[in-house]
């Protein structure tokens, strides 16, 4: 049985946090599409994954849908599902078609247009799966894949071909062998746990697969890699908080694209991660339309910083298939580096990486700060082209 499922079944059980966040104005405009359902309703994480908006009847309810939205609406079960929690629906513009919280949980019939050298494994992670669920593709780590299942469904996913209303081949059983195989390769000293969301499964369930990990004498590093407190902040409770805590450290790398992302509830949930002495990184995915400016990727990384989330990469769009309306050159992300380096702070500064495609791994790619080298002199460009020369000790 897929853990995930689980989740969704259990009883409501409303969680203590010391400070409730009033509803916005988007959030009260949702939950009176559901009649039913209050404030209590509303905090469970549970009931915003069992009511999250998945068909066109539902989401045409909420947004004054566009011709595109409405056909690729109608075709997502083909590809990748439409799954948008009520929490991340109300953060939508509801008339404004190029919303960036839009843009990147309602469809579109541009999926459907595909290239020649776009993929369904970008990244090449299923040549480099040799235990169903476990990606060992550098020396010393591992990508523990725990979950076929997201809060939000990113049109742009890199792991579509596995997510969504799939075949749940993802359980206990699978758990077992990769751990064995993490066990029996000592090389292994880094586990990030993966999916899907990791943080749909259970409490119980997580703290399994952490503890097992942990056990295990030559990992001394664990990573979470989650969207969730960008698209479910009501997921991040104390109790998840208290069960991290006990496996300290452990480290979460967390996913936001735009500061519209940013809201009271999503504070609130990273200050309770950072309170619980979880570091967190964030990894930004460049999105034409989206994030594609120096102005909006500094705010961001600004306002992350705020909240002691260390913008951690960008990443270069991936060529999954039907993603080209998403992608932006190169060029693009250089300048935003351009624009970001010694214009703000280091620590707001990521790294600019591309997946090389079929499986080679992040590959930096910097703005040409070295003009010249030649027996150990080195003619270097500053952020604000400023000439410097520097002379190797040899020399």
């Amino acid at each position: 049985m897929n853990p995930a499922a689980v989740d969704i079944k259990e009883p409501i059980i409303q969680t203590t946090i010391t400070e409730r966040i009033p509803l916005s104005a988007g959030e009260e405009r949702v939950l009176g599409f559901f009649p039913d359902a209050g404030l209590a309703e509303w905090e469970d994480w549970r009931w915003q994954l069992k009511n999250r908006i998945r068909s066109l009847e539902s989401i045409s309810g909420l947004v004054t849908l566009t011709d595109h939205e409405k056909r690729g609406v109608q075709g997502a079960g083909d590809k990748l599902t439409m799954s948008i929690p009520p929490y991340f629906a109300s953060l939508i513009d509801e008339k404004d078609p190029g919303c960036p919280i839009r843009l990147q949980s309602v469809p579109q019939d541009y999926e459907f247009e595909t290239t020649d050298n776009e993929m369904l494994d970008p990244c090449g992670e299923e040549k480099n799966s040799h235990v169903h669920g476990l990606v060992h593709r550098y020396p010393d780590r591992v990508l523990f894949l725990v979950s076929e299942m997201c809060a939000m469904y990113c049109r742009y996913c890199t792991r579509s071909r596995m997510v969504g209303d799939g075949a749940h081949s993802l359980n206990t059983s699978t758990y077992d062998a990769a751990l064995e195989y993490i066990r029996s390769h000592k090389e292994i000293r880094d586990v990030l746990i993966s999916g899907g969301d990791p943080l749909t499964l259970s409490d119980k369930m997580l703290e399994y697969l952490i503890s097992s990990i942990k056990a295990i004498p030559h990992v001394e590093f664990v990573r979470i890699g989650t969207r969730v407190p960008a698209t479910l902040p009501q997921r991040i409770t104390p109790e998840l908080m208290a069960m991290f805590k006990k496996y300290s450290p452990v480290w979460m790398s967390v996913h936001f694209n735009h500061p519209k992302e940013i809201t009271a509830r999503v504070k609130q949930a990273c200050n309770m991660i950072a309170d619980a002495g979880i570091p967190m990184g964030s990894q930004t995915v460049l999105l034409r339309g989206i994030n594609d400016s120096p102005e909006v990727m500094k705010k961001l990384f600004h306002e992350l910083l705020k909240l002691r989330v260390r913008p951690y990469y960008i990443y270069q769009c991936d060529p999954i298939v039907g993603s080209r309306h998403f992608r932006t050159s190169v060029a693009t992300g250089i300048n935003i580096m351009e624009n970001l380096r010694g214009h703000t702070s280091g620590y707001a500064v990521p790294a600019y990486v591309i997946d090389g495609p079929g499986g080679g791994g992040k590959i930096p790619v910097n703005p040409d700060y070295l003009v010249s080298k030649e027996n150990g002199r080195y003619t270097l460009r500053n952020y604000a082209g400023g000439l410097y020369t520097y002379y190797d000790p040899t020399y």
